[in-house]
């Protein structure tokens, strides 16, 4: 199983959280971006028992459309330091 990890850092004046290189909108405290990368990391893993799309946007800013199982949710964690 695949295991994702945010993690919050500076960015923009705020702070964001990011993963593989992508970088959530600024937030103007710290808090605001830990509580937003913890409920990203919550919906990731809620099961599903049907197919659904997702849309993400790659590292060149080309978005892809996908469909997920349902079934092959990762595990999540959130980096604050």
């Amino acid at each position: 199983m695949r295991k994702v990890t945010y993690r919050i850092v500076p960015h923009d004046g705020g702070f964001a959280y990011t993963l593989d290189g992508v970088f959530s909108e600024p937030y103007p405290a710290k808090a605001e971006a830990v509580a937003a990368a913890r409920r990203a990391a919550f919906e990731q893993q809620w099961p599903d028992a049907h197919a659904v799309s997702i849309s993400w946007e790659d590292e060149d800013g080309v978005w892809h459309d996908e469909a997920s199982r349902g079934d092959d949710r990762p595990v999540t964690a959130v980096d604050e330091s």
